[in-house]
Parts: structure tokens; sequence; C-alpha cells
């Protein structure tokens, strides 16, 4: 398919099929499916005095008649946006050389339903050890997708995805008192690319008992002590931490001031980068695709431009943005050249690319879980979002967790509940002591970030180590 003379069509088609398998206080519930199909079309001009359009139309309809149709919106409306000189004087995109293809296991495969279900079934079994167990569950969301991007009519990514999202969770009640726990966090789950073989990697046999085990400890433990203390915090709530205080800040778009109406703005600016220190020399942050099982790995973003590994913060310095292309050639109008980095992504076929997270990393250190343990006298780790706020420059934030235990003299000691932190960006990733190695990381993610007007949620990846940052401010929430 190509576009009227003077035109450049990039056109990006996606078929995704979804089922939902869960079992809710023991009741298998109805299983839902969804397939999915369509075509973004994005179309790229340059006016007779060098203003630059584009324009996007999208279309369920594949047939030719409908693609043309498409085409032709989109044509017009790049048309319309070079008159009204919304994007300057931008260089154009071009596509890439070779074709790029990425592809894992459990996108080539049928899903056999029957042993998700067992699984989801004994686990949620499990959980029901008495009275005392007041809600329980288990669900698992199994996803395949076939993406293809052209430019002008030539393949230039192809790629293939199967996605596994399973939620754990369970409460207990105790003299009043409800506590909560789950795998991976009660609104993210526990998420990897891959296929049944994800299971074991990601939730070993027992679960559910070890939860309800743990629920029940949390509903008679005391409520969190208040106080400025070393905060040592597990892989699945360095996730969270990653995702709102680093990887939203570093959005491009934020930077230049596109998601100030709808998701806030940042607290970095363009001249932050390569000088800036955001964290403490012990702070290194990769921008990594090839992370094996990650949510959001590929091989090229859905622009079609190839991704690979960059590092974002290095040595605790600021050294590039999550800025794709576009939003890169922009910045170089403004006398920022930052480099691009392939994360130009969209949720689905029906919204257009806009710069977005993807597997933003904390590269581990040299301390064993020990060491880091055994450094403070007296502290608390914490593991497990629950609760998050932060402000619309992704500065000042107030997390929560699931799980907390103090540390006392080098050693982890009285479990409590309702454990809570807060600090500010600029400064907390400074305060940063420690890292755990290689056999503290762990894969995480979640598969509902959102962004953008209209709104568009995504998979994003965190991979991290345990980490110790000096000096947080902690406090026990009401039960």
């Amino acid at each position: 398919m190509r576009g009227a003379a003077g035109f450049d069509l990039s056109v990006r088609w996606i078929n995704e099929r979804s089922e939902r398998l869960a079992v809710e206080r023991g009741v298998l519930l109805p299983i839902g499916m969804v397939v999915d199909q369509g075509v973004m079309v994005t179309a790229y001009c340059r006016d007779a005095v060098g203003q630059v359009g584009i324009g996007y139309a999208a279309s369920a309809d594949l047939t030719a008649a409908g693609m043309q149709q498409a085409a032709a919106r989109a044509c017009e409306w790049a048309a319309i946006s070079a008159r009204l000189g919304l994007f300057g004087s931008l260089s154009l995109p071009s596509a890439s050389a070779d074709v790029l293809r990425y592809a894992n296991r459990a996108a080539q495969q049928t899903w056999p339903r029957e042993p998700v279900l067992r699984h989801l079934q004994a686990e949620s079994a499990a959980m029901k050890t008495d009275d005392s167990v007041v809600n329980w569950g288990a669900s698992a969301l199994l996803t395949q997708r076939t993406q293809s991007t052209l430019w002008n009519g030539e393949l230039v990514a192809e790629q293939q995805f199967g996605f596994v999202e399973m939620q754990f969770d369970v409460a207990v009640q105790h003299d009043g008192i409800v506590q909560s726990r789950s795998a991976g966090g009660r609104y993210n789950g526990v998420n990897r690319q891959g296929g049944l073989e994800s299971l074991e990697q990601m939730i070993g046999p027992g679960l559910g008992g070890r939860l309800t085990l743990q629920a029940k400890q949390l509903a008679q433990a005391p409520n969190c002590p208040s106080g400025t203390m070393p905060l040592l915090l597990a892989p699945d709530q360095m996730m969270l931490q990653i995702h709102e205080s680093i990887g939203h800040p570093l959005e491009l778009d934020r930077i230049l001031g596109d998601e100030r109406n709808f998701a806030g703005t940042s607290f970095v600016t363009l001249d932050m980068f390569g000088s800036y220190r955001y964290g403490s020399p012990l702070l290194n942050v990769s921008f990594d695709p090839g992370v094996v099982g990650a949510l959001a790995s590929c091989a090229a973003d859905d622009d079609g431009t190839p991704a690979q590994r960059e590092m974002l913060i290095e040595d605790g310095i600021l050294k590039r943005p999550l800025g794709a292309p576009l939003s890169q050639r922009r910045a170089a109008q403004l006398g920022f050249e930052l480099g691009a980095v392939a994360n130009a992504r969209a949720c689905g076929w029906h919204r257009p690319t806009i710069d977005r997270m993807g597997n933003i990393n904390v590269e581990p250190g040299t301390s064993t879980e020990a060491q880091l343990i055994g450094s403070i006298e007296r502290g608390i780790l914490m593991r497990t979002n629950t609760s998050w706020s932060i402000d619309d420059s992704r500065n000042k934030f107030q997390f929560g967790c699931e799980w907390g235990q103090l540390i006392e003299n080098g050693e982890l000691t009285t479990v409590v509940r309702n454990p809570n932190y807060r600090g500010v960006s600029a400064s907390f990733w400074r305060n940063l002591a420690a890292v755990g190695d290689a056999a503290s990381l762990q894969v995480h993610g979640t598969p509902f970030c959102g962004k953008g007007e209209p709104g568009q949620v995504i998979r994003v990846g965190h991979a991290a180590p345990m980490c110790l940052f000096d000096g947080v401010q902690v406090f026990g929430a009401a039960s």
C-alpha cells in the first residue's frame, strides 16, 4: 500500500488473541476470550515551504478498499498538519535496511488450557486453609500477538509475542484486622513473555499456601513504626520505584510538555542530560529490549526503529531520555542532541505511538542479600507494592507495601503490617547505599502502565536486584 505522491506511509498491523482464566473463592469463572485485529496507517509529508506533516488513521477493515481509505485519511491529516505548521521543519523518518524479526516460544504455540486451569485451581484451594481467609483467588491472562510494520509497502519488522500474566491474592481477617498478600502485587501480578515453562520460573509450587501463611502473619503483626531509617527494597517493590521515579520522569514527550494536561510533566529538564547526578555512583539504569522473559522485550519498537540496549543513567549520571526519534528530532530543534531510543509504543492498532517505557532495569551490583541485611543496624525490609502516589512532575512520592520486616543488628526480626515510605525522586536515588548482586535480581513488570490522551495501557518490564537506601522516611498506615 502506498500513499499519494509526496507522502510516505508506515503501516502497523496487529493481530492479538487473549484468553482469561480465573478462579475466585474456589469457583471457576467463565473463560473470557478477546480477538482483535487492525491497522494503523501513519502518513508523512513535507510541503512546498518545508513544513513537515504527520497524519494517522486506523481501521479494522482489512480489505483493499478499507486499507486504501485509511491511507487516504492519514494523508489528508498529514497535509493539514503541515499547513498548520504543527511539526515545523523536522527531518522525516526512513526505513531500516534489514527486516527486524522477533519471536518467543509462546507466540508460536497453541495454549494448552487444562494445565493452567489445574494450576490455578490447586493454588486457589491451597489458600483457603480456614475461616480466617475471607477472600482468595487466582487468574491468568494468556495473550498471543503478531505484529508487522511496513514502510511504503516494504516489510520493516515482523514480531510475535506471547505473554503470561498471572495474579494470586489472599485476604485474612484476625480480630477485625484484614491483611492481604499477593504474588507481585494485587495490581500487577507476576508477568513474563513466554509459555507454560514460565509458570515454574514465575511462581514455584506451594505459592498459595505461602501467601496465606504470610497474610496471617501480617494480620497478627504490629503496625509499622515511623522514623527515618535504612530501607531495603525487594525486587518486586523496586519494580514500582523504577517505574514511577525513573521511567516516567525520563519520557521525553513528558519533558517537552506534551503530557502536561493529562499525565503531567517531569522534574527532569533537557539541560540535565550528560551532567545531572540522578543517583549515587552505584546507580546504573539500562533500557534493555533483550532481557529474556521481560514484558517489553522486542526487536523493534512500534514504529519499526531497531531496538538495542542503551544506558539511561551511568554511575549515577543522567545520560539519555526515553525519547523516540520524533521527540528526539524535536529536542534537536531546541539545541539538544540526545540520541534516540526505540521506545515509540502503542497499546494496539487503534492508537498512534508515543514515548513509552520498555524494559527499564537497575543493573546489579556486588552485595549479596546477606551482606545487605547484615550491614543494617536498625532498618526495614519492604516487599510487594500495594499503593502508590506521586506528583505530576514525578518527583514527590509516597508508596505502600504489603510486607514489612524490621532489621535489627544485621538480622531480620519482627514482621510489621502496613509499611509505607516517602521521598523525593530528585534526592531519593542519591541515597542509594548498596545494590544487590545478580543472584538477587528478578524480572518483574506491569501490564497496566497508563499514559496518553486518548489513554493507552501497555506492558512494561523492570528487572532489579535488592537495593538499600539510607535515610528514608518510613511510617505505618492505619489498619
